[in-house]
């Protein structure tokens, strides 16, 4: 394509040089210059032959005379250019010093050309600088980046203040107006900040920019929408605040265990148990999680005999899990009744609890008197925690162990039996 256009160009320029040769042919013209006095004429065409010979003479005076100041700025680019990339490899190694005295060597030549070199190694000078616990020479290195780029010093500025735990510094450098509009690094930066603040809430809302943008990875922007939308619940303020934000998040962040475990202890802090008791039970039937199954005997609600018999209904379904067991134990507890609540928690162990259900086990001996076996329990949680043998409780025979570690087959929908786990 470009060899079809410089050879119709060439062709067009030959044709308007014909046509001017022929009106030039049928009437040469007749050129006066009079200078001190003097009188020199010429033809039209020859005027115009001596006027490019002194503009094509002028350029080739001008070429020789800028031709040192060009090797001399393409040497110092090419230096610039050399240093830049020894200094990465150096910060990428480790060597903060060499890296730092390197690059800062480099911004400086490509200060001197106005090469792009300068941005580029004023940001890694600053992170070499940081890295070997430089901070006023990472701050130099940033400033300076901010008098010649102003945006990408913006952002330089952000991400230190970030790495410092200075989010409100942060933010008020994204907010600058050289910064504006933000680019994805800017918006990732903007997001990280609000959340960092205790701002999860606005960090949520930024996500379907990050999407648009493709600021993160997908799997990354994935994690954070679950993280903040937890968090901001978390943050909620009162009631009808907290409502708002739980009603703005999507079906599927909504099902998220940890989101549902902070939308309910948040409402349980603010005294709205109603609130905080269905949001478990509907996550949990829609789909079942031993996360959410765990959290619904934990949280400091009443309600305990209408949760107590929601648990067991849920455990006609789901016979085997050891959360659920748990958390019926621990309602049962509550409510004076530790025999059953005892019950529980042996097949809770049978199907493999850890160190809550030994622990609530050590509570319930404890309130029964029987000091022993709570000690016994006490030490088994601990032995769990760390990933041991728990040693036998002495008082159970065979028939119980059986007992115990006896589970009703499990079908689904269509009656067809479901696998262990």
């Amino acid at each position: 394509m470009n060899l079809f256009r410089n050879v119709l160009f060439w062709i067009v320029l030959a044709l308007v040089g014909a046509l001017l040769a022929q009106l030039l042919l049928a009437d040469p013209g007749y050129v006066l210059v009079r200078f001190r006095g003097s009188d020199y004429t010429t033809t039209v065409a020859s005027g115009l032959l001596i006027l490019l010979a002194v503009l094509a003479a002028l350029w080739l005076a001008w070429t020789l005379l800028a031709l040192p100041f060009r090797s001399w700025r393409r040497h110092r680019d090419r230096r610039a250019r050399a240093r830049l990339g020894e200094g990465l490899d150096a910060l990428h190694h480790g060597h903060y010093a060499r890296a730092h005295k390197l690059l800062v060597q480099a911004a400086e030549d490509g200060d001197a050309t106005g090469s792009a070199v300068a941005t580029s190694a004023r940001v890694a000078a600053a992170r070499a600088a940081a890295g070997r616990g430089d901070p006023a020479a990472a701050r130099a290195q940033i400033d300076a980046l901010g008098e010649s780029n102003p945006a990408a010093g913006a952002l330089a500025l952000a991400e230190f203040a970030l790495a410092e735990h200075r989010p409100t510094d942060a933010l008020v450098a994204l907010d600058a107006p050289a910064a504006q509009p933000l680019p994805p690094r800017g918006l990732a930066l903007r997001a990280q900040a609000h959340a960092m603040a205790g701002q999860s809430a606005q960090a949520y809302g930024l996500l379907g920019a990050l999407r648009q943008q493709q600021a993160l990875p997908p799997l990354q922007l994935d994690e954070l929408q679950e993280r903040w939308a937890a968090a901001s619940l978390l943050e909620a303020r009162d009631a009808n605040e907290l409502a708002e934000r739980w009603d703005g998040l999507s079906r599927t962040v909504g099902n998220d265990p940890a989101v549902v475990i902070a939308y309910a202890r948040r409402a349980t802090a603010l005294r709205w148990d109603e609130a905080a008791i269905r949001a478990i039970e509907q996550a949990l039937e829609a789909r079942w999680s031993e996360t959410l199954a765990d959290e619904y005997g934990r949280l400091p609600l009443g309600r305990l005999e209408a949760r107590q018999a929601r648990a067991e209904r849920w455990l006609q379904a789901h016979p085997a899990s050891p959360a659920l067991l748990t958390t019926l134990a621990r309602l049962a507890r509550a409510q004076g009744q530790w025999p059953q609540a005892e019950t529980y928690l042996y097949r809770a162990l049978a199907q493999g609890a850890g160190a809550d259900a030994w622990e609530e086990l050590g509570h319930g001996y404890a309130a029964a008197g029987e000091d022993a076996r709570a000690q016994l329990s006490y030490a088994n949680a601990l032995r769990a925690g760390r990933g041991e043998a728990p040693g036998e409780l002495p008082g159970r025979d065979m028939r119980q162990r059986i007992h115990d570690e006896a589970v009703v087959e499990e079908r689904d929908a269509h009656g067809v039996p479901r696998l262990p786990g």
